[in-house]
């Protein structure tokens, strides 16, 4: 077990900490400047047992193979594999259409969500910073495990293309967040007004909805989990 731990030293650390993601499943030790290595391997190997209860809490890899269904702006989308179909993946209603050999199959649909992401990320920022005011000179896509989306001084916005996944009223306030950061680089009274006023609602549920389905929506398109799982243990 103690192969699979990625131990990490940090500073300000006052004791070893032994955290497993949710959303990729990884073990992580991280251990005071001067803690022995040795001893805290043999710690984290006593935790195995907490390490397999935590394992039944993780949502589950959910990969895009033929028949499965995968969340797609708050609707389930079957992958409806037609090799006789084109190869470029067609939403119909509830089906994900997708023709051309298995083979691929799970690339071409992330490929096709990937791309849908940014359609119809850049459209809606587009839409809220003429609403604010402001120049966004890019938006890109990219598969942070960290935030949802950031936003650069140069005016250059990065999402997350699993948001594609989320709910509307979601993505669409991640959006708002963002762009609001174009004219408040902080997280200020102003800045929280400015979001609210441009989602043009209360950002709160949607911003609940990510902390507690956040974590899901990173195991859409992945592989089976490793025997690690996910939570935080001190």
């Amino acid at each position: 077990m103690t192969a699979g731990i990625h131990v990490v030293r940090h500073a300000r650390a006052r004791r070893m900490r032994l955290a497993v993601d949710p959303r990729d499943g990884k073990v992580r030790l991280t251990l005071p400047p001067r803690a022995s290595l040795k001893k805290a391997l043999a710690w984290a190997e006593e935790q195995s047992g907490w390490i397999a209860s935590q394992q039944a809490r993780l949502p589950g890899s959910l990969p895009l193979a033929p028949g499965a269904c995968f969340p797609l702006a708050g609707r389930d989308i079957a992958i409806d594999h037609q090799p006789a179909a084109p190869r470029v993946p067609r939403l119909e209603s509830e089906r994900l259409v997708c023709g051309g050999p298995r083979e691929g199959l799970e690339r071409r649909v992330e490929r096709w969500l990937r791309g849908e992401a940014l359609r119809v990320l850049s459209a809606e920022t587009a839409e809220y910073a003429v609403r604010a005011g402001v120049i966004v000179t890019r938006v890109s896509i990219g598969d942070p495990r960290g935030r949802w989306g950031s936003c650069a001084a140069s005016g250059a916005i990065r999402y997350s293309w699993r948001l594609i996944l989320a709910p509307e009223h979601v993505r669409r306030a991640t959006v708002a967040h963002e762009v609001a950061h174009r004219i408040h680089m902080n997280h200020s009274p102003a800045f929280h007004r400015l979001v609210e006023t441009l989602f043009e609602a209360d950002p709160a549920p949607a911003r609940q909805w990510l902390r507690r389905n956040g974590a899901a929506l990173h195991w859409v398109g992945r592989p089976a989990p490793p025997s690690e799982a996910g939570a935080d243990r001190p």
